[in-house]
């Protein structure tokens, strides 16, 4: 399944928050969670959340700092901030608003019975 362009860019903030609010990390790391956590239907690039990052950053959400971990290479760790937290609250809700609008839509649809013809149509 394809997701489009406009839902990965719309989902991607909350995703990150979400995943910095569990822990620190680091941009591969980061990478490899969003894939898992999607069972592979988000594949994500160095070229959609490094920018992120970055603005995530800018907005004071979220704070980098470059560490060595042992035995390990120099890597530039993400952590959450508590505005970011504060953000990620606000994400959530609007997510599940946007969810139940969803299922609400979708229940409604299952129930209707298919028109072969628009009522205007039938005099015809």
């Amino acid at each position: 399944m394809h997701i489009t362009k406009d839902l990965v860019a719309a989902s991607a903030t909350p995703l990150v928050l979400g995943i910095l609010a569990e822990g620190e990390s680091y941009g591969y790391a980061i990478l490899k969670q969003v894939n898992e956590l999607s069972g592979g239907q988000l594949e994500w690039t160095d070229g959609l959340l490094y920018p992120l990052l970055h603005r995530l950053e800018r907005l004071g959400h979220v704070e980098s700092a470059w560490e060595v971990p042992p035995g390990g290479r120099r890597r530039k760790y993400y952590r959450i901030t508590d505005q970011g937290r504060a953000e990620l609250a606000e994400q959530r809700r609007q997510w599940a608003a946007v969810v139940d609008a969803l299922r609400g839509v979708w229940n409604t649809t299952q129930s209707i019975k298919p028109i072969t013809a628009p009522a205007w149509e039938a005099g015809r």
